[in-house]
């Protein structure tokens, strides 16, 4: 059946003075202490005026969807800055020079030791061996508690709830493997479902909502974009993807570089190849839109063109592809790297970036009429923030 609706008005983007057809949605992934970028990505749209319609995240995605989501606009940024405060590792020591690189083993060491307060903390009990009855809510490395407080003060779960704007987080559902998205379109959502959309296992514990337990959605699926193509009924959209694992990357000659491109090959999710499918099926609708008016009204109205017509979309998508960038001496323990300096440069490359971005507008223009789903890439000369 025809689940394409073609938006009829266009939205302002504020004080760029252009306009853009359909809904904004934000889809941010997960990667733990890389979704700092993520929120320079929104201070500059929110800067610009572009506040979106849908987000959609996954484990630190989600976490940083219901900040933006749960806030009201003239909030979000500095409870975004108030959350990556609580965030930050605080260094004990602090090396100069030639000797700085120990500051980043202190730093993974303190946060493996000890936690971050105000996200997880140690749980010793998982150290008891691994037939150790922990119980469901306790079978992790460390526990979320502090991650559940947190989010009890930074989230208002009632603005979350109005769906202005829709709120979607993804989380594996342990039993079946299946992929759920908890959408605040569909039903009521609190601070469990973002908190299940985050809990990566072996390190956090499986969450139970609606009396099921739940992992951490990048287990199957890190780049939650699918939800867009996959929506009923589907609209118009400017997708900005906000990516932190690199698809593409240089062949690994340390066992460092393996376990730093492993990561990145997994958590990429296959972005790529779910475009290229995404491009052909939606090319595919648009054909079977501009087959059914060649045919004559007559047999048009019939029942059974009526049924095969049905399967075409009119809409539109332009998804705006941004990647963080590799920041010096960054290696596989990226993902936990919650040192001040390390979230500041990501925040601003992401703020950086998404400027850039908005500069170029490259979803302005004209476009084969076939193309029903539009990749843009990053661009190469994008400035990057360095240490």
């Amino acid at each position: 059946m025809n689940t394409g609706q073609k938006n009829q008005s266009s939205q302002s983007i504020g004080s760029l003075g252009r306009t853009i057809p359909g809904q904004i949605v934000l889809v941010l992934q997960g990667g733990g202490a890389l979704g700092s970028y993520q929120a320079g990505v929104y201070q500059a749209l929110h800067e610009a005026g572009i506040e979106p319609n849908w987000i959609i995240g996954t484990s630190i995605g989600a976490i940083n969807a219901s900040l933006i989501a749960g806030n009201a606009p003239q909030n979000r940024v500095q409870r975004l800055q108030e959350f990556w405060k609580r965030m930050e590792q605080r260094s004990i020591w602090s090396f100069p020079g030639a000797f700085s690189g120990f500051n980043d083993k202190l730093s993974y060491w303190s946060t493996v030791s000890n936690g971050i307060p105000g996200f997880f903390k140690p749980n010793p009990l998982a150290h008891a061996g691994t037939d150790y009855p922990l119980g469901a809510g306790m079978a992790g490395y460390y526990s979320t508690e502090p991650l559940e407080q947190t989010l009890g003060e930074l989230v208002d779960f009632d603005l979350v709830n109005r769906c202005t704007p829709r709120l979607t987080v993804g989380a594996a559902h342990v039993r079946t493997s299946q992929m759920r998205y908890f959408d605040s379109r569909d039903s009521v959502l609190d601070v469990k479902h973002v908190m299940a959309s985050g809990a990566l296992p072996p390190a956090f514990p499986a969450i139970r909502v609606d009396g099921e337990l739940y992992w951490d959605g990048g287990i199957l699926s890190n780049t939650p974009t699918e939800v867009v193509f996959d929506d009923s009924p589907r609209k118009d959209s400017l997708i900005f993807a906000v990516h932190m694992w690199n698809p593409v990357g240089a062949e690994p000659t340390t066992m460092a570089e393996v376990f730093n491109r492993q990561k990145d090959v997994q958590y990429s999710s296959r972005i790529a190849s779910h475009i290229a499918r995404q491009q052909q099926a939606h090319r595919l609708r648009h054909v079977i839109n501009q087959l059914a008016a060649l045919i004559p009204e007559a047999e048009r109205n019939s029942e059974a063109v009526r049924e095969l017509a049905a399967y075409g979309c009119p809409t539109r998508m332009h998804v705006v592809r941004l990647l963080a960038p590799q920041l010096d001496r960054e290696n596989y323990t990226k993902d936990i790297d919650f040192s001040r300096s390390g979230i500041m440069q990501r925040w601003d490359a992401g703020y950086l970036h998404t400027r850039a971005v908005l500069d170029r507008s490259p979803w302005v223009g004209e476009f084969d009429s076939l193309s029903g789903v539009i990749l843009h890439e990053q661009m190469e000369s994008m400035p990057v923030v360095a240490e």
